[in-house]
């Protein structure tokens, strides 16, 4: 797979707490023409072969999965 860098200040991200989805889009959330899904749960979307966002469903359970801090999953 191919690396891909993006400035920060060009990403939109939205978390729905209830689904437990992680949503990311490359600058503001674009429909895409085609995805694919490199792992379970984990969807690469992409339009005229460029990447416009990225879903991770499941976020929860993936952070907990890497042993990161509690810290990082409480909400204050």
């Amino acid at each position: 797979m191919e690396s891909l860098v993006v400035k920060p200040e060009k990403l939109d991200i939205d978390y729905d707490d209830k689904g437990d989805v992680l949503y990311i889009s490359v600058g503001k959330p674009k429909e895409a023409d085609d995805s694919i899904e490199p792992q379970d749960g984990v969807v690469m979307r992409t339009r005229r072969g460029e990447l416009v966002g990225i879903t991770i469903v499941g976020l929860k359970k993936r952070l907990r999965s890497q042993s990161l801090p509690g810290r990082i999953l409480r909400r204050r």
